[in-house]
């Protein structure tokens, strides 16, 4: 964990910061080169990556601004907004952009949202690095696995994270979690989710798949994981004991799902139909009794 990487005179290279540019990075090039293997204009990629970096970070911020109540606050906006993001509201942000761009631009969406699919889903790992490195509260519940992280050097300490769960405050001396207790490093582990779907996509989008399987995996296997982490995160349930991040994931991966069994269902009902449509030979030799 390190807030700071590097210091030079006046300037700071935030890990965080840093991460969040190598996820942009990475972003592009694997779209440009999707793009390019789906004989499309790899251009694009320029524009699509500049566009979910605006709207993905706003949508980011709107959203979890508007949990908090300040969505209209101007300091709120222009104050420490790396521990006030969300991912769904990135993901959202992004896509209503992206989708308005080649809307506007008459371009087919489905196969540049396949593209996208598995750039999207290493940018996401990527940038949780960044979310380790800076400390800042996304990290998970205390453990005394061999790989627990000490984050009480980070933007948020454990003794400030754990303040809104007293159940788990409640287990420490003094009702306070202290700043060098080990905790699950959930955004390490995200990343290495995120690598292995990454790598699924690229797979998948390399067979003769329908226009836009390949993103509605994505959305299937981005809200598998973001479902399971939460059970190690410190965020609170909201209703029937899940958190505010399960609930979407669970609408998101049943979209994902949906967009999956819609061609094969329509297959199923339609073969029947062109079966019974289908006019019938005479049998050579006559009928038998």
């Amino acid at each position: 964990m390190a807030p700071v990487l590097l210091q030079v005179g006046p300037i700071s290279v935030y890990g965080y910061g840093l991460m969040l540019f190598l996820a942009f990075v990475a972003a592009f090039v694997i779209l440009a080169l999707e793009l390019r293997r789906k004989a499309l204009d790899h251009q694009v990629a320029r524009h699509v990556t500049l566009l979910a970096i605006v709207f993905g970070v706003a949508g980011s911020k709107a959203l979890s601004l508007f949990d908090q109540g300040d969505v209209a606050s101007l300091p709120a906006w222009l104050g420490a907004w790396r521990d006030t993001m969300t991912w769904y509201g990135g993901l959202l942000g992004a896509l209503a952009a992206i989708l308005i761009y080649l809307r506007l631009r008459g371009m087919r969406m489905l196969p540049v949202l396949d593209a996208s699919a598995p750039a999207l889903m290493l940018a996401y790992g990527i940038g949780r690095l960044g979310c380790h490195l800076a400390g800042d509260g996304d990290y998970g519940l205390p453990t005394d696995l061999p790989w627990g992280t000490r984050y009480d050097q980070g933007l948020v300490p454990p003794s400030q994270a754990f303040a809104s769960l007293p159940d788990v405050a409640a287990r420490f001396p003094g009702g306070v979690v202290p700043d060098d207790t080990p905790c699950h490093p959930t955004p390490v582990y995200e990343f290495g989710l995120a690598a292995l779907a990454c790598a699924a996509l690229l797979a998948a989008g390399r067979r003769r798949w329908p226009d836009g399987h390949v993103f509605w995996l994505y959305l299937v296997l981005a809200s598998a994981q973001r479902f399971s982490i939460e059970f190690l995160r410190l965020n609170p349930p909201v209703a029937l004991g899940l958190t505010e991040a399960q609930l979407i994931a669970l609408a998101l991966g049943v979209a994902g799902f949906g967009g999956l069994a819609r061609r094969p269902l329509r297959a199923l009902v339609a073969r029947p139909l062109a079966v019974a449509d289908r006019p019938v030979a005479a049998e050579k030799g006559g009928t038998h009794a």
